[in-house]
């Protein structure tokens, strides 16, 4: 049984920009000072209607491709009925059923367990909320 759990949240700008915003690396230095080599979950949450998090690779394009994919999936048009904010602002509220809020990872023996190409990343296609809250927690 886990004799551990550790949570805590920190902030993110993502700007008035559609991004994907690696957060690897704060995880990882969560880790780092909480796990203390320990084995356990890794959860990753933004508190968020409009805002997803993704595990992908970055950096090789795919982060832009997922941005593309996206805007086929979900146009920021006049079709949807969620109609406050700037036009198309609808389709941010879907986003979280494609690209859900949450990811559960392992961690082992401290270490975030990731392929070699895999990022852990926040979603944000919404225009109009340029700051975001993440929360990591360790049960371990």
């Amino acid at each position: 049984m886990a004799d551990t759990f550790i949570s805590r949240t920190f902030d993110v700008t993502t700007g008035n920009r559609e991004t994907v915003h690696d957060l690897t690396s704060t995880c990882t230095a969560f880790l780092d000072e909480v796990a203390r080599g320990r084995s356990g979950l890794l959860n990753v949450f933004t508190p968020h209607a409009t805002a997803g998090l993704a595990v992908i690779e970055t950096g090789a394009g795919s982060d832009d491709d997922l941005l593309t994919a996206l805007g086929h999936l979900l146009p920021s048009d006049d079709r949807w009925r969620h109609r406050h904010g700037s036009p198309g602002h609808g389709r941010d509220h879907v986003l979280p059923a494609i690209v859900p809020p949450h990811a559960t990872l392992p961690v082992v023996d401290g270490a975030l367990q990731l392929g070699t190409w895999q990022s852990v990343t926040l979603v944000d296609i919404n225009r109009d909320n340029p700051e975001r809250t993440v929360r990591l927690s360790f049960l371990g």
